[in-house]
């Protein structure tokens, strides 16, 4: 390809929205333009990209047995209604695009496609010799972003591969689940990435279990937790650990503090000398559910420790056996007078009485009482009095309110993950690009997706689903793979393998040499871009180092010596190499680099 011919429109500074290193690049190089928040243009020596991720995302599966499809973006509202998440996915704060036709019927612009692709096969799998099966496609996706942010990481549109497999048993699930873990790793590394594995929430995607696959950068709107050894990864929403050694508190006074105006654990520790192991403060939440009831829930935790809300949202919908849609925190501007009465707000104890709550308040008139194991695990503790201005000492086996004690901390870096193996953890922050769940028979239930055993029983199917960012992937990857020149993309997912540049396109003996190395690297199947401008050899360079071709073909003033100069974008290597082997020297180079 040469570029008087390839349109590619470099930009010297960098554009005031983007926010972090692999945006400003991306615009920068031409890649993406702005069409509007969220939404982007690829051009295409992106679109370039797009393809070679897409190929060996399809080579990887296709070797596995998947079997690739394409299903349509617009979806009827009755599908998502049927699996109970319509109205979580276009309500409030909901992530999808709806809309309502000629004929009065609800629609939505698929953010995932679990729905459909569970009709379809409830109406083609029969029998169990039909299965396992698994389809994939590669598609586009939107998603109502809140605040679409850093170009590609978090849009309203953008390019996905979802790949969804059926199985007449859980332990066929997990074998295929399995394997599809070891593909994504493949994929991963035939892309030129590193990537972390690690055990997450599987949230509103549902299923049993879950594992997210993370690009380590600072970047990162996600933070994993992980072992120096290996030993184990999770992202904090899912993270297990053993919190820090509490200091005992040695006190035999179990009267009342005055603490008035300390209605923070700081302002406790800082004016009574308390270590902040010492204190169990207490966060009040109301659930909302999808029946529209609502539940105050009161969480005791640690002094020293925040609250997962992940992990509460699980728990509270497993003790109800309900579906909560919401978590928000009690506000005392908002609900102390419509709600609650005579509450102290940062005076607030565990032993809180249920009747805080208003009569005439529409929340369930009982507290739902949590406590972190960080917290219940304390002999003595401090907490609020439930009176103004007062906190006391006390411990939950004084306590005659019943608790549901459970994890819901979030674990942090310097934790133990287990109380035999003291290992530490270790924080860092990730870009998700892929996500891989076992969806057990969530779906398949709902929307009446069954099969007939070996003993000609009917039995609703098992699933698993599996997501790849395709254009998430791409710009994950020059989080990785930049320095302060530009991009610097591995050549397994580059636009181009090599650039070939003349110093002086009027100069005979530099084109008429360039064209020939150009039309040897096209025959030898090269991905080969020519710049033939007339332009300075600086600028051309600069272009060159900024959009990331992983190796630079030089013809300069050594042309009338039959010499040219190959060099290596990612770590600066310069090779003078006679004309005669510039090609075999140009596949051994990029060889060694990247294999």
């Amino acid at each position: 390809m040469r570029v008087t011919s390839y349109p590619i429109a470099t930009l010297r500074d960098t554009p005031a929205e983007a926010e972090i290193i692999s945006h400003q690049l991306l615009l920068r190089g031409g890649y993406i333009r702005r069409i509007s928040s969220g939404i982007y243009a690829y051009m295409p020596i992106m679109l370039k990209i797009i393809e070679k991720i897409s190929s060996v995302i399809e080579k990887e599966l296709n070797s596995i047995g998947c079997n690739k499809l394409l299903l349509p973006m617009l979806h009827p509202a009755e599908l998502w209604e049927r699996s109970g998440r319509w109205e979580g996915y276009t309500a409030g704060e909901g992530i999808m695009f709806n809309l309502i036709d000629r004929q009065n019927r609800s629609f939505g612009l698929a953010p995932t496609h679990e729905e459909v692709i569970t009709a379809i096969a409830s109406e083609i799998v029969n029998s169990y010799k039909q299965l396992p099966v698994c389809y994939y496609q590669i598609q586009t996706k939107f998603r109502d972003e809140i605040r679409p942010r850093f170009g590609l990481m978090r849009s309203r549109e953008f390019i996905m591969k979802d790949a969804y497999s059926f199985h007449s048993s859980e332990s066929d699930l997990k074998n295929f689940y399995n394997k599809i873990e070891q593909g994504y790793e493949n994929i991963f590394r035939n892309c030129g990435i590193e990537t972390v594995g690690v055990d997450a929430d599987s949230g509103a995607i549902g299923g049993s279990a879950s594992k997210e696959f993370m690009v380590t950068a600072e970047s990162g709107e996600d933070s994993i937790l992980y072992t120096e050894s290996g030993s184990y990864a999770a992202n904090i929403e899912k993270a297990i650990s053993i919190p820090s050694k509490e200091k005992p508190l040695e006190i035999e006074n179990k009267n009342l503090l005055f603490t008035p105006g300390q209605t923070s654990v700081s302002e406790i520790c800082k004016e009574n000398k308390f270590d902040l192991t010492q204190i169990v403060k207490v966060i009040l939440f109301l659930g909302i559910f999808d029946d529209n009831s609502e539940t105050p829930i009161l969480v005791c935790l640690r002094g020293d420790q925040t609250v997962n809300e992940v992990k509460l949202f699980n728990l509270i919908n497993a003790k109800h056996q309900a579906n909560l849609i919401n978590l928000k925190v009690i506000e005392k501007t908002k609900d102390i007078n419509k709600n609650l009465i005579d509450l102290p707000f940062g005076f607030v104890g565990p032993d809180i009485e249920d009747s805080t709550i208003n009569s005439n308040s529409k929340w369930q008139k009982k507290w739902v009482r949590v406590v972190d194991h960080s917290a219940y695990s304390l002999k003595l503790f401090v907490t609020g009095a439930n009176k103004l201005n007062y906190h006391k000492i006390t411990s939950f086996n004084s306590l005659d309110n019943k608790f549901i004690e459970a994890d819901v901390r979030n674990s942090k870096a310097g934790d133990y993950i287990t109380n035999e193996m003291k290992e530490i953890l270790i924080e860092k922050r990730g870009i998700e690009i892929g996500h891989i769940f076992q969806l057990g028979q969530k779906y398949s239930q709902k929307l009446n997706a069954q099969f007939s055993n070996h003993n000609g029983k009917l039995e609703n199917i098992w699933m698993g689903c599996y997501g790849i960012g395709v254009t998430r992937l791409a710009q994950a990857s020059i989080e990785q793979n930049h320095d302060n020149d530009g991009i610097c993309w591995p050549i397994q997912i580059a636009p181009f393998e090599v650039i070939l540049i003349p110093a002086n396109i009027k100069d005979s003996y530099q084109r008429d040499l360039a064209e020939e190395i150009y039309l040897e690297f096209k025959k030898s199947n090269i991905d080969i871009l020519f710049d033939d401008r007339d332009e300075r050899a600086g600028m051309k360079f600069k272009d060159a180092d900024l959009i990331g071709i992983p190796f630079r073909i030089v013809v300069g003033r050594d042309a009338v010596n039959n010499q040219v100069e190959l060099i290596c974008r990612k770590n600066k290597a310069k090779i003078n190499v006679d004309r005669e082997n510039i090609l075999e020297k140009f596949l051994y180079e990029s060889k060694l680099m990247y294999n």
